[in-house]
């Protein structure tokens, strides 16, 4: 939510796009815009989102050139069902 709050407040996005999909014991969240660029992890939103991902044991990436696009990418571990198979 956090990273869409962002593309609404400072991107000057036309087109956001989301993808979420689960496999191989992850959970992996892709949020991408056609915005301006230059998000970084210097700013308390992505700072924040970056240490809530982390607080699970989870990858935040953040690719965001001057220009465009932006693209945040996460991966959280799927909790194991008992018996601990996947």
């Amino acid at each position: 939510m956090e990273a869409l709050t962002n593309v609404a407040k400072h991107a000057a996005a036309t087109e956001a796009e989301v993808s979420v999909t689960g496999d191989d014991g992850l959970l992996r969240l892709t949020i991408s815009d056609n915005g301006h660029g230059g998000a970084d992890l210097g700013g308390t939103g992505l700072r924040g989102l970056a240490q809530r991902v982390a607080s699970v044991d989870g990858l935040l990436r953040i690719s965001s050139p001057a220009g465009g696009p932006t693209v945040i990418s996460v991966e959280l571990p799927l909790p194991r069902p008992a018996g601990g198979r996947p």
